[in-house]
């Protein structure tokens, strides 16, 4: 038996993976990623013409990805104890819209904050319970096609976010504002009805499972009675994801990289473009990913995927130590992230379907949610310190060293798969 295999005691209520709740959760995740990318991409703007200084930027992205993470881990053990998932998953989607007015309104970094903070929780408590009830809908040997083809979804929302947002900024600023901040909230204001929508998607188009409330459960007592081959397994992806840098960094070694030939305005055009091309990767990579997980095991595929974000930092680093400013290598680097966290984001949650049981399923779900976003907290900071501190190719070299010690780890996994008995430690 893999360690990918279906745990007994997770059911599926739907005959084929095809069915109304995934197609909802696919609708619903667009259109979510669509109403807070769009404001991802104006926000820096945004807070130029309010005069607030992007160490600001930096702190308050820093404190919403930080309470993201950790609620996930909250609302995994909160819907395993009341058995409420759905109607969290709806507050959870309604919190981004509410953020984003918060946002539109804001004159200052305080409620900037507030505003980042709600959308960011609300992302948080959805994404757990969310993975849960799409595992639950659907056949335990279809669920990397499900998956594929839900993160495919939720990277298209990505994709049109950003592009929607600059077009709807060049629209509001040919009218004439007395208030330089005017377009931008224009933007925000709007952003807020694909949020609506989100709601509305997954109340009428998603059924949750039955799922059996555990009123007795305590938090730490039931990360302590996680299965031992799923803690290895968090142990894993912790260390891969501690090198696994934010993909903002390869805008920024892109713009770097071309600027002494094209001049930085260029250069930053070119970087974005290649960043869209990324999420183009992602889309069109997830689905095919998925049907390959389920035809060869999803644990073997994401040690593939982990390969390709350790070829990525390599590359990148490469891209630096060569001096280079060729446009092909950095166009490689870019669809072999694209490709990587293609992979990540498709099959983590099936992988740990396949570890736990129905009675831990939100909270494990909700731990490896945590572990990544702390993951990939800690290692942005420190690629970023050691880019500044030392230099770029130490920098993305080590991240890589990082990744493949995760690769490491998780190839452990495949090669010596736990025991059923191992399993329900």
């Amino acid at each position: 038996m893999t360690c990918d295999e279906p745990t007994e005691g997770i059911s599926s209520t739907a005959r084929g993976w095809w069915n109304q709740t995934v197609i909802g959760a696919g609708v619903t995740s667009a259109l979510g990623d669509l109403c807070y990318e769009t404001t991802t991409v104006v926000l820096p703007g945004f807070l130029a013409v309010l005069g607030i200084p992007a160490a600001a930027l930096g702190i308050v992205e820093g404190i919403a990805d930080t309470v993201a993470s950790f609620t996930k881990m909250l609302a995994g053990f909160l819907a395993d104890k009341l058995g409420h998932r759905k109607l969290l998953v709806v507050v959870g989607y309604g919190l981004t819209p509410l953020g984003q007015l918060l946002i539109a309104v804001a004159a200052g970094w305080p409620l900037l904050l507030v505003g980042r903070v709600v959308s960011w929780f609300g992302k948080g408590l959805r994404g757990p319970l969310r993975d849960a009830i799409v595992i639950q809908s659907i056949p335990p040997e279809t669920r990397g096609r499900a998956f594929g083809f839900h993160r495919a979804m939720d990277t298209t929302g990505a994709v049109l976010g950003p592009l929607l947002g600059v077009a709807l900024l060049g629209q509001a600023q040919a009218y004439s504002w007395q208030d330089p901040s005017g377009p931008f909230r224009v933007v925000l204001w709007l952003s807020v009805i694909p949020g609506g929508l989100a709601v509305v998607a997954f109340l009428t188009l998603v059924t949750d499972p039955a799922h059996t409330p555990n009123p007795t459960l305590r938090f730490f007592t039931s990360l302590r009675g996680l299965p031992r081959g799923f803690r290895r397994y968090l142990q894993a992806v912790g260390v891969f994801g501690s090198g696994d840098f934010s993909h903002s960094l390869l805008l920024l070694a892109a713009t770097q990289v071309l600027t002494p030939s094209l001049g930085v305005v260029r250069a930053a055009q070119i970087a974005g473009l290649l960043y869209v091309g990324r999420n183009v990767v992602q889309v069109v990579a997830s689905y095919p990913i998925g049907v390959l997980a389920d035809r060869v095991g999803s644990l073997p595929v994401l040690v593939g995927g982990y390969l390709l974000g350790v070829t990525a930092a390599v590359l990148t680093a490469l891209c630096f130590h060569l001096e280079t400013e060729s446009l092909q290598l950095l166009a490689v680097v870019f669809v072999v992230a694209g490709l990587s966290i293609a992979v990540q984001e498709a099959l983590e949650s099936t992988v740990t379907a396949g570890l736990v049981t129905e009675a831990t399923l939100g909270t494990s779900l909700g731990a490896l949610g945590t572990v990544n976003g702390a993951a990939k907290l800690l290692s942005s900071s420190a690629v970023g310190v050691l880019w500044t501190a030392v230099s770029p190719v130490w920098a993305f070299g080590a991240a890589a060293g990082l990744m493949a010690i995760g690769v490491v780890l998780l190839a452990r996994l495949v090669a010596a798969p736990q025991a059923e008995g191992d399993r329900q430690e």
